[in-house]
């Protein structure tokens, strides 16, 4: 697919989602923010994709709201979340596949809560996470409030929330933000080993795992229970499991297609 603000690219079951905004270090306008929703639209339907690694281009991963872009405006920052931000996080967390976030450089604001929203986050050592909301009088969005205690727990989230604290790579590493930190040099070795693992790895209970922990946040153990038995269930119907099973029984490496 083509696209003005991003780069979309899919080598062998991997699409590689770029923000392409360098300049102003991925900052989102609107035509980015829209374009973010159609490429995660064209990601869901294209059942060749098994992982999607998501960067940014240049320096930074992405800085958050493009304020240039609307410095004079009059406008409804709800409206702007209900229709330009909410519609990226709920399609990310409800993709059934597995988001790599390659941390390249500086997450903020919303960037922080689109990073969070990945399920894999390696990270560059030069990387940096900060919630700045409150910098410009505003609060958390684009998710942050739900992913950023889960991932550091209530009193770190509320320090770095009301008092814009910036994190390094290896304290987002200590505090259970990211899951690798590595030397810039390295990050594309460590997300490629991510990906090659995804890109052939059980799809379909991957996806069901993702949406297992999903709900996990809010319900209790015997909903959980209930869930799990009808995911396992799905899970236990699929081809990947069939040939899970034979591999074993045949001692060899499983072929899984992700079905």
């Amino acid at each position: 697919m083509q696209f003005e603000t991003l780069t979309y690219e899919i080598t062998e079951g991997v699409c590689r989602l770029t923000l392409n905004r360098p300049d102003s270090f991925n900052a989102f306008n609107d035509q980015q923010s829209f374009e973010m929703q159609d490429a995660l639209k064209a990601i869901e339907k294209d059942k060749s994709i098994r992982v999607v690694v998501l960067t940014g281009a240049g320096k930074a991963f992405c800085s958050g709201q493009d304020l240039k872009a609307i410095a004079g405006q009059k406008r409804s920052l709800s409206e702007s979340l209900y229709k330009r931000y909410n519609p990226i996080i709920r399609a990310m967390r409800n993709l059934p596949i597995p988001i790599i976030c390659r941390l390249n450089g500086v997450a903020a604001g919303a960037g922080c809560s689109i990073a969070l929203a990945c399920d894999i986050i390696v990270a560059s050592e030069a990387a940096s996470m900060i919630e700045v909301f409150i910098n410009v009088g505003l609060v958390l969005d684009s998710g942050s409030s739900y992913f950023l205690p889960r991932a550091v727990g209530s009193s770190k989230a509320f320090e770095m929330a009301t008092m814009g604290t910036k994190v390094n790579a290896a304290e987002a590493l200590q505090l259970g933000m990211v899951n690798r930190v590595v030397p810039g040099e390295q990050l594309d070795e460590e997300v490629n080993k991510f990906a090659d693992y995804y890109k052939t790895a059980p799809t379909k209970a991957i996806g069901l795992i993702k949406k297992m922990l999903n709900k996990a946040g809010t319900s209790s153990l015997d909903e959980m229970l209930e869930y799990e038995a009808h995911c396992q269930e799905i899970a236990g119907r699929s081809n990947d499991y069939q040939e899970g099973v034979q591999s074993f029984v045949e001692k060899r490496k499983a072929v899984f297609k992700g079905a």
